[in-house]
């Protein structure tokens, strides 16, 4: 009996963890006129708007550079301009195109290796509303320096302020905050380990260097 009452104890504490999880989601909407950045960086996946929101940005100088990280390796700078719908002049100047990311975690190392690059540590983040607040874990844990601007953007994937009555954006949804808390999960344990120290051996071995 105790045990069947500590899995339901844990289900419910999932499950109203999952309520938080889509309301918070719901309440994310980009500001009308964001902050000025050193850079934008868009995150590619299902829906193209987050692309075109990207751009906007880039037109209205939120940022001097743009990242678009993750595009299929079949699509070439003509393709992604078609997509964005982005003034040419400032496309061909400005944007970047990402080939390397397959995921998540390669998007945050792709855009911390392209940042890093151009010595930018303040980035817009545009990727879809649902998938920001894991985004913002990998790109953080990838540059704890910077400092991260969320951009949401809305996209028919799912609706989270009625995804419970639709499976496709239920399943999405749980999958999304399954993920989130994987990560949670994966941090804190990084967090806890303790961090490598200076070899104390290495200032008294013979010849070693000395303060």
């Amino acid at each position: 009996m105790r045990v069947l009452a500590l899995v339901l104890i844990l289900a419910l504490i999932w499950l109203l963890g999952l309520v938080a999880f889509a309301q918070r989601i719901a309440r994310l909407v980009p500001a009308r006129e964001p902050p000025v950045a050193e850079a934008v960086v868009a995150l590619t996946g299902a829906s193209d708007l987050r692309l075109e929101a990207a751009v906007r940005l880039l037109e209205r100088g939120k940022g001097r550079r743009l990242l678009i990280s993750g595009v299929n390796r079949e699509a070439s700078r003509a393709d992604i301009l078609e997509v964005t719908r982005a003034a040419k002049p400032v496309y061909d100047c400005c944007v970047d195109l990402g080939y390397a990311a397959a995921d998540t975690v390669g998007n945050a190392r792709e855009i911390a290796r392209w940042a890093r690059g151009k010595g930018f540590d303040r980035l817009i983040v545009v990727t879809a509303d649902y998938h920001m607040p894991r985004a913002l874990l990998e790109i953080h844990a990838a540059m704890p320096e910077a400092t991260l601007i969320p951009y949401p953007v809305a996209t028919e994937a799912v609706d989270a302020r009625r995804w419970w009555r639709y499976r496709d954006d239920a399943r999405r949804l749980v999958v999304e905050y399954s993920k989130y808390l994987a990560i949670l999960a994966r941090e804190g344990v990084r967090n806890l380990a303790p961090r490598d120290a200076e070899p104390a051996a290495a200032s008294a071995a013979p010849g070693g260097a000395k303060s």
